[in-house]
């Protein structure tokens, strides 16, 4: 029995110690480079920390070589890494780590100057000053250390945004992570040495699966440039050059690819498992992928952040016409979902409610925030007799006939764009409190377009240009809002409240 993912990377290492874990670029690095080079590194973190255990540890690098060594450094130290989003403005940053206050933070010569008046300069690691080569490790040491570490224990915290302009920090810790990785290796068609076309960001819990996957499996991650973003046929380019055989992605980029008829030029014969989450995958541009890649087995799952990567899957195994969405499916093992009514009430068949998820696969709630913990992880409406954790997810399904669960849309304001779960809140927060751009507004999502639109009373003469350069300094791109309507006066409920829901009807 597993009891932390280094389990696997020590079966991993002896059975294929030379074949490659990582690809960025020119450069590569075998499974016995990666894990000596995560062991001395963990030494050095060990030295500046002083053998601190189940503490979260930054780290601000660009998705490259050294992010993997530092996250698999950091387990080897029994601590918790957090990826930072190197695109984050500094102050959104500094906000992260005022609130999480880790051991430390590893960074590199690119981006240490972030951390310049925000954090003290004896808790940063600056990865372009060591030499790994000069380093050594005990191996005893390092036994004895994770000898103390449980599968409950944290693995990761990965941050999610915050209605009050603060992120917060969810934690995901071994057990829940190995869970999801058995899952996967016995229900669907991944299997040993596979090729991973590793798109997602760092601050994602998609990449902390690929990790999984090296780990287990002795995958290759190829890692795919963030340059490339904008141009969909170079990574399609770079997945053929690689024989990649394995991409577990957000469909925006999939959509494009689709919309521009890509695969008929870059075919992917090597290509046979095609995963996607975090945002609704039109079924038009779906049927495009699935038609172009005859031998991949296409899998839709679903679940916020605060469920260990997913709790459903769909394994797409039946046609679906363009109109018909494609199902979130079932659950995955040792995971349970239901669906609850307003009264708390279980759902019958074709009734929407609340998609609620109890198991191993929760998070342990937020770090440093008990209050928004307790909000969130709940008691089990279901179950009065003794204490049971579930967490509700705000998300509206339901089940259909065929026993699979219809995803429908959002009961608050909460949004997947791009792959990142928004707080349309949280954009509010930072304009009218943060920001005081403007007294009154509200943001609202189109579904249609995928936009983020923001209305705004006619109290303000502020320019486009103005409005975005100055979210800009506080909020990542993806949060910024596309449209900005200004109105005379904001409609509003009886209670005098601005009415989301009129505003909402304006957008679509």
């Amino acid at each position: 029995m597993h009891i932390n993912l280094l389990n696997y990377l020590k079966a991993t290492s002896e059975r294929v110690p030379n074949n490659t874990a990582v690809i960025e670029g020119e450069r590569k690095i075998s499974f016995f480079e990666l894990s000596e080079n995560a062991k001395k590194m963990s030494n050095i973190i060990n030295r500046v920390i002083d053998g601190v255990i189940r503490k979260p540890i930054a780290v601000l690098l660009d998705k490259q070589i050294e992010t993997v060594v530092s996250d698999i450094a950091i387990m080897y130290c029994g601590n918790a890494y957090m990826n930072l989003d190197t695109k984050t403005p500094v102050q959104r940053i500094s906000n992260i780590i005022e609130l999480i206050k880790p051991e430390l933070i590893i960074t590199n010569n690119k981006h240490i100057h972030k951390l310049n008046d925000i954090w003290p300069s004896d808790k940063i690691l600056n990865v372009d000053q060591i030499d790994l080569n000069n380093e050594t490790y005990s191996q005893d040491v390092l036994d004895n250390r994770l000898s103390k570490i449980i599968d409950t224990d944290p693995l990761c915290i990965i941050n999610t945004s915050g209605s009050t302009g603060v992120p917060k920090g969810v934690v995901l810790n071994h057990r829940s992570f190995i869970d999801f990785t058995e899952w996967a290796i016995h229900t669907t068609d991944i299997g040993d040495n596979e090729v991973i076309g590793s798109l997602s960001p760092s601050v994602f819990d998609i990449y902390s699966f690929e990790l999984c996957m090296l780990m287990a499996l002795g995958s290759t991650i190829v890692i795919v440039p963030e340059g490339l973003a904008a141009f969909p046929a170079r990574i399609l380019q770079l997945l053929q050059d690689h024989h990649v055989t394995y991409i577990f992605w957000v469909p925006t980029i999939m959509v494009n690819i689709a919309n521009m008829d890509l695969l008929i030029r870059i075919p992917l014969s090597s290509l046979k498992s095609v995963w996607f989450a975090g945002e609704v995958f039109p079924t038009k541009q779906f049927n495009y992928w699935r038609t172009q890649l005859k031998q991949a087995q296409f899998i839709n799952l679903y679940g916020p952040i605060e469920i260990t990567l997913d709790c459903t899957y769909y394994i797409a195994d039946r046609q679906l016409s363009d109109d018909e969405p494609i199902p979130i499916g079932i659950a995955c093992k040792n995971t349970d979902v239901f669906i609850l009514n307003e009264e708390d009430k279980l759902c019958g068949v074709n009734e929407e409610g609340e998609l609620c998820v109890r198991g191993t696969s929760l998070a342990m709630g937020y770090y440093n925030n008990p209050e928004k913990t307790a909000a969130a992880f709940v008691q089990n409406p279901l179950n009065n007799s003794y204490p049971e954790t579930i967490y509700r997810t705000g998300d509206i399904v339901l089940e259909n006939d065929r026993g699979e669960i219809i995803f429908k849309g959002r009961k608050d304001s909460i949004i997947k764009h791009s792959g990142y779960r928004i707080e349309l809140g949280e954009i509010e927060h930072v304009i009218i409190n943060t920001l005081k751009l403007v007294k009154n507004g509200c943001v609202v999502y189109s579904q249609a377009t995928k936009e983020i639109i923001f209305y705004y009373e006619f109290d303000n003469d502020i320019s486009v240009v103005d409005f975005r350069s100055n979210i800009g300094r506080v909020l990542p791109n993806y949060m910024i809002p596309h449209i900005y309507k200004r109105l005379e006066q904001l409609p509003r409920n009886n209670n005098g409240k601005i009415d989301r829901l009129k505003l909402k009807e304006l957008t679509e």
